[in-house]
């Protein structure tokens, strides 16, 4: 059973979407969809005083009316070195700050100004770290299917990936039909994290934030047993 997901390219997601490639066996990378506006592409949330606070990637000309991997990062080398700073004001005295800063370093000044690029070197970045083994493929250097639009175009990737089953985070009930993927003798289900918490400084615990937060205060033996926290549907 060969296991395939397809999503937008998220910079330092929550730990459903580490779930999400966990889960699968390869992982596409839709980058070749419309931008979204104040979506999770380019932001995030960190903890600053006990609170979520989002960070922003700030971009050139970003646009609904452009494609992800059209899009390019504002490299004035001012962003980089606030946001590395702000997470060291917010986690220096977190458990494993000093293992993962140097991670974060590396993802944050990488040199390739196009955002799908970037947010892909810093998925495998983390994979690598989280010893996730998924093969992570952007969409759009291999399906060549842009013409294609919705559910259709989902399961033509899935048949050009091989793929027997479709795993989709929980929010795409409405969007998929599984009539239709069986008639393509896919399988579709639909992931939904469990409730996860763990121990943020002696706060109260603030959740759905980046996986920046989870490295800094959660043993890595101990996010690779969370990965499998989840229910299939």
């Amino acid at each position: 059973m060969l296991k395939v997901a397809i999503m937008q390219p998220y910079f330092m997601p929550y730990i459903g979407y580490l779930q999400l490639i966990n889960a699968v066996d390869k992982f596409i990378l839709y980058d070749d969809v419309s931008f979204i506006n104040k979506g999770w592409i380019n932001r995030n949330n960190i903890l600053i005083g006990n609170k979520a606070n989002l960070f922003t990637i700030p971009l050139k000309n970003a646009s609904q009316n452009k494609l992800i991997n059209e899009i390019e990062i504002i490299k004035d080398g001012k962003w980089q070195g606030k946001l590395l700073k702000t997470i060291e004001q917010s986690y220096k005295k977190a458990p494993h700050y000093s293992l993962i800063s140097p991670i974060l370093e590396e993802i944050i000044n990488y040199s390739d100004n196009n955002i799908s690029n970037f947010i892909l070197n810093s998925i495998q970045k983390i994979c690598n770290y989280l010893e996730i083994n998924t093969l992570i493929i952007p969409s759009s250097k291999i399906f060549d299917n842009y013409e294609i639009k919705a559910q259709s175009r989902i399961i033509d990737i899935c048949k050009k990936a091989n793929a027997n089953q479709y795993i989709n985070p929980i929010g795409g009930t409405e969007l998929y039909n599984k009539n239709d993927f069986e008639i393509e003798n896919i399988k579709l289900n639909f992931i939904r994290t469990k409730p996860i918490k763990y121990k943020q400084f002696s706060n109260e615990f603030v959740p759905y934030l980046s996986i920046i937060d989870m490295i800094m205060f959660v043993e890595k033996s101990e996010i690779k047993l969370l990965l499998n926290e989840y229910e299939l549907i």
